[in-house]
C-alpha cells in the first residue's frame, strides 16, 4: 500500500494531507523520512512528527451548516479555521472544502477513505448549490452552465470546460445547480466567466446528506440510515 493511502487508511487525514506532511519530512518509516509513492509493509513502523501511527479511531460523520466567513482548512494557525470554529472533541477534518464567501453543507470525518472516495472526480458524486448572481439569468447563461464553461484550472495551469451539470433556474437571479466536479471556486469562476458575479453561495446536498433545515453555524451527527448509505455509495465505485 502506498504511504499516503496508509496514512489516510488510519483516519488521520486525507491522501493529499499525507502527500504535504510527507513533503515536509514529518513521516518516517522504520525510522527514514518516507517518500512520495513509497509502499509500507505489513510490520513496518510508521511515525508522524515522531509519534507512532495510531490504528484508526472509530468512524466519525457529521456536517455543518458552515456560515460565511469560515475557512475549511485543518490549519488552526489560520483564523477562522473550521476546526476551531466546530471545536469538535476529536481529530476530525473537512471532505473538500467550501469557499470562505459561501455558506452550507460541508461533511467533517475522521475516516481518510471516504474523504479519498467522495472527492474523486471519476466517481461523479453529485452536489448541489443554490446561487444567486447580480443580475438576470438568461436561457443562454443557464444552458451554458449545463453544457460546460471553459475555466482556467490553475491546479493544471490549463484552461479546462466544466463537466456538464443540471441547472434549474428558481427566480430572475437564482438558480440550482448538480455539480460532480470539484474545482476551487468552480460555480463564481463559472459565473464569471459568463459576465456574471456571484452575490450568494450555498451548498444544499453532498450525495445522500442534505442541509434540510439545520440552522447556520450549527452541526449534527449523520444518522444511522445517512450513515449506511454514505458508505454504500463510496464502496460501489
Amino acid at each position: 500500500m502506498r504511504i499516503n493511502n496508509y496514512i489516510s487508511s488510519t483516519g488521520y487525514c486525507s491522501r493529499r494531507e499525507a502527500d504535504e506532511l510527507i513533503k515536509n519530512g514529518r513521516v518516517t518509516i522504520n525510522g527514514t523520512l518516507a517518500l512520495i509513492g513509497q509502499q509500507v509493509q505489513e510490520n513496518d513502523i510508521v511515525k508522524i512528527d515522531g509519534q507512532l501511527l495510531a490504528q484508526k479511531p472509530q468512524a466519525i460523520y457529521l456536517i455543518l451548516n458552515k456560515p460565511k466567513g469560515i475557512t475549511c482548512t485543518t490549519d488552526r494557525n489560520i483564523k477562522g479555521n473550521i476546526i476551531d470554529f466546530i471545536n469538535y472533541p476529536e481529530r476530525i477534518f473537512p471532505v473538500g472544502r467550501l469557499d470562505k464567501d459561501s455558506e452550507g453543507l460541508i461533511l467533517l470525518t475522521n475516516d481518510g477513505q471516504i474523504v479519498n472516495q467522495i472527492l474523486a472526480q471519476e466517481n461523479n458524486h453529485e452536489k448541489d448549490y443554490l446561487v444567486s448572481v447580480n443580475k438576470k439569468v438568461t436561457p443562454d447563461f443557464l444552458n451554458n452552465l449545463r453544457e460546460g464553461v471553459k475555466i482556467y484550472n490553475p491546479v493544471k495551469n490549463e484552461y479546462t470546460v466544466t463537466y456538464q451539470s443540471k441547472v434549474k433556474q428558481i427566480n430572475k437571479t437564482s438558480f440550482k445547480i448538480t455539480l460532480t466536479q470539484g474545482l476551487n471556486r468552480q460555480i463564481r469562476r463559472m459565473c464569471t466567466a459568463l459576465g456574471y458575479q456571484v452575490i450568494h453561495l450555498q451548498r444544499i446536498r453532498i450525495m445522500n446528506i442534505h442541509l434540510n433545515d439545520l440552522p447556520v453555524g450549527k452541526w449534527r451527527l449523520l444518522n444511522a440510515l445517512e450513515t449506511k448509505q454514505l458508505l454504500i455509495d463510496t464502496t460501489q465505485k
